[in-house]
């Protein structure tokens, strides 16, 4: 019996190796050291907004938080300090409520 391999080498929900598992398949998996955790989560992250990009859709809204909330409790983020922080950014910088778009910078 020919046995196909599917390479994905990427960082799944807890859940998903049951879900391959109930579709008669046998997942490889192991456990990541915290720092390739982290590596691994801000692949995750690219991988979550380019699908966001291109399916605009809320599931692809809703995988971007989760992978956000599993980076902040990785690099142990407090809710109050991401807070603060974001205040201080949105006082310096703004927010992106106007819609502004940069389209040049002249040098005067």
């Amino acid at each position: 019996m020919l046995m196909i391999t599917t390479k994905y080498r990427k960082l799944v929900r807890d859940n998903i190796p049951e879900v391959i598992k109930k579709r008669g398949k046998r997942p490889i998996v192991r456990v990541l050291s915290d720092v390739e955790y982290k590596h691994f989560l801000g692949k995750k992250l690219l991988e979550e907004v380019h699908e966001y990009i291109e399916d605009g859709c809320v599931e692809e809204f809703c995988d971007i938080l989760e992978v956000l909330d599993a980076i902040k409790t990785s690099m142990n983020f407090l809710d109050a300090d991401i807070e603060r922080v974001k205040s201080e950014k949105a006082i310096q910088n703004g927010k992106f409520e106007k819609r502004l778009f940069l389209e040049d910078v002249i040098d005067c």
